[in-house]
């Protein structure tokens, strides 16, 4: 295999200064797409070897799987719960959001596409931003992404949990004296939810503790299951057998599907796809008989601050179609399948959001869609009253989370395949299974990182690290155009260049007028640094701390409004930065503190590990390069 490497000597000649040891610039050292491409031209995998003569991922995807894909990891929990309280907080305007968000991903997705039309190989955001800003940014967006995945999936996990037990308890066949399955309280609940429920109940009600007595009681009403979950699970010595039996099932059973084959994976997918898209069609065309647009007004109760309210819920409902990138080795073109994949999966959940969101606040008045199973509750007595149809959607929610659970663990392993064959991750984790052609090992590894923290942990609090770790990729995704585009004047295949040198700096200056002239009020509370919590003004530290992330962005929105008139950036990933920038601000400090935390948890595994066995320092090393 002389080419190839005599490929490499060429390519990197003029990179001969980066050696292995310790330099600012051998972090920063970029895998160049020329090459990407040309390997994956003669079927070389990153470690230098013909696929024909080594196990290797089996090509099969097409557009039509692929927007599925799409579609299976986009409609999940999102559209079955977190547009509840998005509707609760913004009324009916929150149709506007559902846009909003579906602009601020569509600049994305143009720049995922525009890098899956240039590197056609698995690894998604991790591989793009190895071609554009250098190994170190690589592996902190690799990073990023298996948290995302990670802790995506053990929360959808969860929450399929909760739907499936709770659709097993409704399931009512009087012919055969069936009035409801029910399971065990300790099968179905995590270990920290029953410890925590069952010191508050001791806390209020002492020995005096019964159900009778919780129910009776509104302040502890609703640690009654966590109470019983606590009280009759079997013992172990002194340890408590708690754990969420369902989500470890569930877990297992998609890991098992994911192991065995892309091909099975994609039937099982498509099947589940156009049984969930049937149903909300269904919930669309028969929810449309029982609008009453008297609920439609006022349309936006509580303002623009209310409809951004939602902004973290509603954007978890896109989370997803970037998966689809980490299959790019499956795909039979992945250059043009890719692409259009993701931008069909976009643009078709986006008209059904928007759909969704004005027949449910049309059906029912906005202040009842409080509630975490909305589309089952407008077909209930408080809504239409069609028991068989909310049955039904009961059914479409666990289904439509097994398909998000379905692509995430399938995008996973791919991630940690690409940095192993990079040699960031041990060689193990890009391990191709010689009969099924899946990354075994990272497959497994995936579904026990999943599996048992769905056992036993609590993630309400942590759901959000989902949100900001995929947009943290958005952004990364979009800079990394700007990079290979060279500033993005060089017009690609799917951002075409658009000169934004006076668009974006009359958009940031408009902005400030706007609130100055408008909002100048709401401008003016908002640097004083003051809020009412639980009745009490409260100022200083306790309420700038919460305004840091958006005060940084204030500042960066600035410097890159700048660096348009000065240098003429493209417009379309200047817009993604902006707005999935923008976004990040309002998931919060303690999310932020949070990420930051596994960030810097990855740098120190980098610098043990990653660093010191990278095989692109082997490549441009000229001791190494025959």
């Amino acid at each position: 295999m002389a080419f190839p490497k005599t490929l490499y000597q060429q390519v990197f000649r003029n990179a001969r200064a980066n050696k292995t040891e310790m330099s600012f610039s051998s972090l920063f050292r970029k895998k160049p797409i020329e090459l990407i491409q040309r390997d994956a031209e003669l079927g070389l995998g990153d470690h230098g070897e013909l696929e024909r003569e080594h196990p290797h991922l089996r090509r099969t995807l097409g557009v039509t799987d692929l927007t599925a894909m799409g579609i299976a990891a986009i409609i999940g929990a999102g559209i079955f719960s977190t547009i509840g309280n998005a509707a609760f907080n913004g009324g009916p305007a929150v149709a506007f959001l559902f846009v909003f968000t579906a602009i601020a991903c569509a600049f994305s997705a143009l720049c995922y596409a525009e890098f899956a039309s240039k590197i056609p190989v698995a690894g998604s955001a991790y591989t793009y931003a190895y071609a554009s800003f250098g190994e170190l940014i690589a592996w902190i967006i690799g990073w990023d992404l298996l948290m995302e995945y990670a802790i995506g999936n053990i929360a959808v996990a969860i929450s399929w949990s909760d739907y499936f037990t709770s659709l097993l308890s409704s399931i009512r066949i009087p012919s055969l004296g069936i009035d409801g399955i029910h399971l065990p309280a300790w099968m179905t609940m995590d270990f920290l939810t029953a410890s925590r429920g069952y010191e508050k109940v001791v806390e209020t009600l002492g020995s005096a503790a019964t159900p009778a007595a919780i129910a009776a009681s509104t302040d502890i009403a609703r640690y009654g299951d966590a109470f019983a979950a606590w009280t009759t699970a079997p013992a172990l010595g002194g340890l408590r057998l708690v754990a969420d039996i369902p989500a470890l099932v569930i877990v297992f059973l998609v890991t098992v599907l994911v192991y065995v084959g892309i091909r099975e994976s994609k039937r099982a997918s498509n099947i589940m796809v156009v049984f969930k898209l049937s149903i909300i069609l269904i919930v669309i065309v028969v929810g449309a008989f029982y609008i009453n647009t008297d609920n439609w007004n006022p349309f936006a109760p509580n303002g623009i601050g209310g409809v951004l309210k939602g902004v973290s819920g509603v954007f978890f409902a896109y989370i997803g179609f970037d998966a689809i990138t980490t299959t790019a080795e499956e795909c039979k073109n992945p250059q043009r399948d890719l692409p259009l994949g993701m931008i069909y999966s976009l643009v078709i959940c986006t008209v059904l959001y928007i759909l969704i969101a004005l027949v449910l606040t049309g059906m029912v008045n906005y202040t009842l869609l409080q509630v975490g199973d909305p589309l089952a509750f407008v077909f209930g007595p408080e809504g239409a009253n069609l028991p068989w149809l909310r049955g039904i959607v009961a059914v479409s929610a666990v289904v439509a989370m097994t398909t998000v659970l379905l692509v995430f663990q399938l995008g996973q392993p791919r991630i940690w395949m690409a940095m192993s064959r990079d040699g960031l991750l041990p060689k193990l984790f890009s391990a191709i299974h010689p009969k099924y052609k899946t990354p075994w090992f990272a497959t497994i590894v995936t579904g026990l990182l999943v599996a048992i923290p769905a056992l036993f942990m609590n993630l309400t609090e942590v759901t959000d690290l989902t949100s900001i770790g995929t947009l943290f990729a958005f952004v990364l995704v979009c800079g990394g155009v700007l990079l290979i585009n060279r500033g993005g004047r060089q017009p690609g295949k799917y951002v075409p260049y658009i000169d934004s040198r006076f668009v974006v700096p009359a958009m940031y200056v408009g902005a400030w007028l706007i609130f100055f002239v408008f909002y100048r009020e709401t401008l003016v509370n908002y640097f004083s640094f003051t809020d009412t919590v639980e009745g009490q003004l409260v100022s200083g530290w306790e309420v700038f701390k919460h305004e840091i992330p958006m005060l940084i962005y204030i500042v960066l929105a600035g410097a890159l409004a700048v660096l348009c008139f000065v240098k003429r950036l493209s417009l379309i990933p200047v817009m993604g930065l902006l707005t999935c920038g923008y976004l990040m601000t309002e998931l919060g400090l303690t999310n932020w503190i949070r990420f930051i935390v596994w960030l810097a948890v990855g740098l120190v595994l980098y610098f043990l590990y990653g660093y010191r066995h990278s095989r692109l320092a082997e490549r441009i090393d000229p001791e190494r390069v025959d």
